[in-house]
């Protein structure tokens, strides 16, 4: 996003997280009804280019959006939505992207109070790595001709009773209502956003064997200071990965010498 929608997003980020910060709003129905009010925008295009219009008052748009969703979604969401339509955007499809974005992160609210963000973001990187390496069951999750309801079942089955509710929402919000986006590009937003909620990078380590808890602990720690933040690791084997290690944040792709300086990081920490 650029320029007035970069800065309404910001807000409503702001605002999502005052609002989730009191334990009494319910996270998961906020997920939800975000997740609804996502569609609906998507659906109906005109009352997008409406609720975005900046020749109608910010407070015009909100009164209007509050007649529409009044009564159908809770008083948490008719907040945020209400605040984000009175915001200017720079085109009209920012404003669903924004919503969608609270709606992720309102799921992750839901993992983060229940002590569980760690789980649901290593199941979303391994979700991935299944995905990566089959197929077969990607084309299945991204078939056009397959409805949403059969993939919604074909991910019950996957996932039901092995992955955390909350991952098990996201994945299958994502290939129900893919908006455009590949499933591997939409598997990679959901992990920063989880990311994000400690203020973390996400750090992608392919290793040619697997690493020992202190290896990784090690790792972790010099990228840490190398970057200033706490450092969420994804681990992955690829016995063909040059170099023995290779670590990805962003576009940036750690190895070769790069790779002595996090050697000599880590034995610096480590005395």
């Amino acid at each position: 996003m650029n320029g007035a929608s970069r800065e309404a997003l910001a807000s409503a980020r702001e605002r999502f997280n005052a609002l989730t910060d009191h334990t009494s709003v319910d996270a998961v129905k906020l997920a939800e009804e975000l997740a609804a009010v996502t569609a609906l925008l998507d659906r109906e295009v005109s009352l997008r280019r409406v609720l975005t219009d900046p020749a109608q008052g910010g407070e015009a748009r909100a009164q209007l959006a509050e007649r529409l969703l009044g009564g159908q979604v809770g008083e948490a969401t008719l907040d945020l939505v209400t605040g984000m339509v009175r915001s200017r955007w720079s085109r009209s499809r920012d404003l669903p992207d924004a919503i969608e974005e609270l709606a992720y992160s309102a799921d992750l609210v839901a993992a983060q109070r229940d002590d569980r963000l760690d789980d649901v973001e290593d199941e979303l990187f391994r979700f991935g790595r299944i995905v990566a390496s089959n197929g077969e069951l990607r084309r299945a999750l991204t078939d056009r001709n397959a409805s949403a309801a059969a993939k919604t079942e074909l991910l019950r089955t996957l996932l039901g009773g092995r992955a955390n509710p909350v991952t098990e929402r996201l994945v299958i919000r994502l290939v129900a209502q893919p908006r455009g986006r590949s499933l591997e590009a939409g598997l990679e937003a959901l992990s920063k956003l989880a990311a994000a909620r400690r203020d973390r990078m996400v750090a992608v380590v392919t290793s040619a064997v697997p690493l020992s808890e202190g290896q990784r602990q090690r790792l972790g720690a010099a990228l840490a200071e190398l970057y200033g933040r706490q450092i969420h690791l994804n681990l992955d084997v690829d016995p063909e990965v040059r170099g023995g290690v290779r670590v990805r944040i962003g576009d940036e792709v750690i190895n070769g010498t790069i790779a002595d300086r996090l050697e000599e990081a880590a034995r610096r920490m480590a005395g």
